[in-house]
């Protein structure tokens, strides 16, 4: 078990590497460069994917229908506006982190608060896996043998991306702000020359797929099928919002003014993120590009072989024609962006994890901090829960889509609620006029973001519910579910454990200590066993053995007789060949005789230097110490014997343990 120990620790520091004490916490601190893209890639990434889902959805009417586009996507910008202007009230007044969950909990209560942390963390997960999915499909579309196997390609992705988080914020923040700058960079540049070739130069820039014919699928859709085929398109593009809330489940990871800092990231992730949303649906409609769900069919004089590009491949190739350096350059960076917007959730997740463990909703384990100061266990169950998702939908994005964004517009709605009850209740207590302007003000704002909000989530939830949105809604219950129960649990343990602490005067003080050896052979392991038994002063000392063999049993009855050993060898029969089953009958009935004598029971164990020697010995001991541990008034004291192969491993360096660098062992 020693060598798995220092095996398990040398692949952690290899992974990980060498452990911060808690003292460095405010240097893994994050200031807004690097906040920006730790934070935002998420929402930024968006980009690559919302507008494209905007227009396969209004494909099914035909192309007549994108000329809603520029429409639907100017009121999901609105809307992206309003909700970023309501979440930077958010941030001044919950800095804590607690983001959505904190505003909820405080001003709606705790079975409210549960919902919305429920509904975020089935969010984040589905955002790492929407994201690495959706990156591989791009990423495959270039490279066949990816697409061939994107299934594992997004699980490594993951895995890859739990692994720079667990090395600590500071680190995977400056390793994502560079290609996350060179997204933003990337995109405006595109952006800036395409619009600049057709109004400046007046060249007529058309895609690839301007020149075919799309064709509806059901014929002309009027009436109330076009208005829920816009309501679905306005609910498909409202992906761009995901990931705004982090920011606000993050404030504690910010530089000093945290608050502030977080507010004007949140100001600079809804300026690029409106901008570079709004620019690819103009620049797509300026150019023709024409992206359906079945290409194949819907597209009249498509090449038989046709294998349509993403809309932002599409426009690459259309701004760049002259310059293909220019559109591989732009592919890089989507899909990088499309992986690297996985760490907003993995940021986001931990932090709230950790606070609900907290609050006892979660295990305790989830609220403790890792080596790197990372909340280790908290990336581990995300990128866990992702692999999950990636697996059971074959990475397929359109189909993990339709479970997505349900979760954030049920927690930005209700945060919006509590955030305007919160300034209602300020202002029945505060005299100050401006801090009251400030406080109507800020009201108002929250009250518009509740609308808003509110009318997007009836629309998600109408327009998504049979494609797959009741899948993430029952996932949220079961999680509630869940945690109501861990809750439970931890509240029914510190009840049992208070009310004893009461009892403690109450309770009768043992009246006998009686010590049991427990014997398999006559030898310097026991013998050491007996001399620790015998400096406890025990009232009663006795040495028991399990006869299994009657010949191997005679004979240590035989060699115990002719030794100088002073204590009695009593020999407890097992006519089934039993080990466990006797030694427990045997101290019952100790403890049934006389209740109030606690029966100590020693039993010898081999310090061993190799892993497999762990499994040629003790495995009598362990099941028996396990199953005596549930017994009342029976304590269970393990005296190690070091065989020879141990010293190997006294000469090796110490090596840390997991947790020391936050219990402050290490230097």
């Amino acid at each position: 078990m020693a060598l798995v120990s220092k095996l398990s620790t040398a692949a952690r520091r290899l992974v990980l590497g060498r452990p911060f004490r808690s003292d460095t916490l405010s240097h893994t601190l994050l200031p807004k460069r690097i906040a920006l893209p730790v934070f935002a890639s998420d929402a930024l990434s968006s980009v690559a994917y919302a507008p494209e889902e905007i227009f396969l959805v209004l494909s099914v009417a035909g192309l007549a229908a994108y000329s809603m586009a520029p429409w639907i996507g100017l009121a999901v910008a609105g809307v992206m506006l309003i909700v970023i202007t309501s979440y930077r009230q958010n941030v001044h007044a919950y800095p804590s982190g607690g983001g959505d969950y904190e505003v909820v909990t405080t001003n709606l209560g705790p079975t409210a608060g549960l919902t919305v942390a429920s509904a975020l963390l089935i969010d984040y997960v589905l955002t790492v896996a929407v994201s690495m999915s959706s990156a591989m499909s791009n990423i495959g579309s270039a490279v066949p043998f990816i697409n061939e196997h994107k299934v594992w390609f997004a699980v490594i992705a993951i895995l890859v991306l739990a692994s720079l988080n667990l090395r600590g914020i500071r680190e995977s923040g400056s390793g994502f702000a560079i290609p996350t700058y060179a997204f933003m960079v990337g995109m405006y540049l595109m952006l800036a020359w395409g619009f600049f070739q057709i109004l400046v130069l007046d060249r007529d820039l058309r895609a690839e797929s301007a020149g075919f014919e799309m064709h509806s699928e059901h014929g002309d859709v009027l009436g109330f099928a076009l208005v829920f085929l816009v309501a679905r398109a306005f609910s498909s593009g409202s992906a761009a919002l995901t990931g705004v809330e982090a920011i606000s489940n993050g404030v504690p990871a910010f530089q000093k003014p945290k608050s502030r800092n977080a507010a004007t990231t949140l100001l600079l992730l809804g300026v690029i993120a409106v901008t570079l949303f709004l620019g690819m649906i103009l620049l797509a409609r300026a150019t023709g590009v024409q992206i359906a769900e079945r290409p194949l069919e819907q597209l009249g004089g498509a090449p038989a072989d046709y294998e349509q590009k993403t809309l932002i491949a599409q426009l690459a190739d259309t701004v760049f024609h002259n310059f293909p350096l220019g559109l591989y350059l732009i592919a890089g960076v989507t899909a990088l962006i499309l992986v690297l917007a996985a760490n907003t959730a993995f940021n986001g997740f931990p932090v709230l994890g950790s606070i609900l463990a907290q609050d006892r909703y979660l295990p305790r384990q989830l609220h403790t901090r890792g080596d790197r100061l990372a909340f280790s266990n908290g990336i581990l169950f995300l990128a866990f829960g992702a692999v999950a998702f990636v697996v059971a939908f074959q990475a397929q994005v359109t189909a993990l889509i339709q479970l997505y964004i349900v979760g954030v517009f049920v927690s930005f709605t209700l945060s919006q609620i509590g955030m305007v009850r919160h300034w209602t209740r300020l202002l029945r207590t505060e005299t100050d006029p401006a801090a009251r302007r400030r406080m109507m003000r800020a009201r108002v704002i929250n009250t518009v973001g509740l609308i808003c909000t509110g009318t997007v989530l009836i629309i998600v939830v109408v327009t998504k519910f049979v494609a797959g949105a009741w899948i993430t809604i029952l996932a949220m219950s079961g999680l509630f579910g869940l945690m109501k129960l861990i809750h439970r649990h931890y509240a029914s343990v510190s009840r049992e454990l208070e009310a004893r602490a009461a009892e403690t005067e109450d309770i009768v003080l043992p009246s006998r200590n009686h010590a049991i050896v427990l014997v398999s052979n006559a030898h310097l392991p026991t013998l050491r066993a007996l001399a620790y038994a015998r400096a406890t002063r025990p009232d009663v000392l006795e040495a028991i053995t399990v006869s299994v063999d009657d010949a191997e049993t005679r004979q240590l009855v035989h060699k115990w007789e002719h030794s100088d050993i002073s204590v009695p060898l009593k020999v407890v029969a097992s006519p089934y060949r039993e080990i466990t089953r006797p030694v427990l009958d045997y101290v019952k009935r100790i403890s049934k005789d006389s209740p109030r004598t606690v029966v100590t029971v020693f039993i010898p164990e081999y310090v061993v230097g190799h892993w497999w020697e762990q499994v040629l010995h003790n495995q009598s001991a362990l099941r028996l110490k396990g199953r005596l541990l549930f017994e009342p008034n029976v304590m269970v004291t393990s005296v190690p014997w070091q065989l020879s192969s141990s010293e190997r491993l006294k000469k090796l360096a110490p090596q840390s343990a997991p947790g020391d660098a936050r219990k402050g062992f290490l230097d």
